[in-house]
């Protein structure tokens, strides 16, 4: 599963949305997660990206792939470096949104399976 955790913006074809922290922790705890985009924002006065960054850290669950898709730079930054430094090597840490080229790729091995 490709997971992207945003509370505004539309869900990339091939991945499963989360709008909060609670869906999120759900999700990570439920199913194997191969990328994980996250926002930090995610409402005024909601838990935030970082909560599930260490969520993940705290309890080891760490994907295969994260990016950080936030317009939030300090927000970005708290969690890239909460992520990069506590990760395990088999993990990727990318500190900005996936490349374009990745999400068609996504997208297209997702309308192969349907």
């Amino acid at each position: 599963m490709n997971l992207f955790l945003d509370d505004y913006r539309t869900c990339p074809p091939g991945f499963t949305l989360a709008r909060d922290v609670e869906e999120c922790k759900l999700l990570l705890i439920e199913y194997d997660v191969n990328i994980l985009s996250l926002d930090y924002d995610l409402g005024y006065g909601n838990p935030t990206g970082l909560d599930i960054a260490s969520f993940i850290v705290n309890k080891q669950m760490y994907p295969n792939v994260i990016y950080l898709h936030t317009s939030s730079d300090a927000g970005r930054r708290a969690m890239y470096e909460l992520l990069y430094m506590n990760k395990p090597d088999r993990t990727e840490v990318h500190n900005g949104p996936m490349p374009q080229e990745l999400l068609e790729q996504i997208a297209q091995t997702s309308r192969i399976k349907q």
